[in-house]
């Protein structure tokens, strides 16, 4: 690697974090990139090269990740959307549908006791949203039952 795509790729992660501590507030493309310091189209570009998903994918993936935590501590879906900063209910379980494979609702409902049991650092990574449509919890456990 170059100097200067070890500088950029310095931007980015400032950006990455951004969104990782802010994730809750509202964020857009633009002010992400003032953090990286490069202008919005360019961003977004170099954040997908570097990261294999766009800016607002993963500020979304990041939000779904916090209110799966929420919704397993017994949180409602609607408190679990507010919370993380999304602020259309409809839109929300969209997103978490097609992220986690299964509804707000049914994933609060379900029980949670291997994840309560593992260590924080290890339920984070086992739970981690994915948009590979093989690992998803709702079609892993689907596949279980056929």
């Amino acid at each position: 690697m170059s100097p200067q795509d070890l500088a950029n790729l310095a931007h980015l992660r400032r950006a990455r974090d951004l969104i990782d501590r802010e994730y809750a507030r509202p964020l857009d493309v633009p002010t992400m990139a003032r953090h990286a310091l490069m202008s919005p189209s360019h961003f977004s570009r170099q954040f997908r090269a570097a990261y294999g998903e766009t800016p607002y994918s993963y500020l979304m993936t990041r939000r779904i990740e916090r209110a799966m935590a929420l919704l397993r501590a017994g949180a409602s879906v609607t408190d679990a959307c507010m919370a993380v900063g999304c602020t259309s209910l409809g839109s929300f379980s969209s997103r978490f549908t097609e992220l986690v494979g299964e509804t707000p609702s049914a994933y609060r409902a379900r029980e949670h006791v291997a994840v309560t049991a593992m260590p924080a650092c290890v339920a984070k990574a086992h739970t981690r949203p994915t948009r590979d449509a093989s690992s998803r919890i709702g079609e892993a456990r689907r596949e279980a039952a056929a």
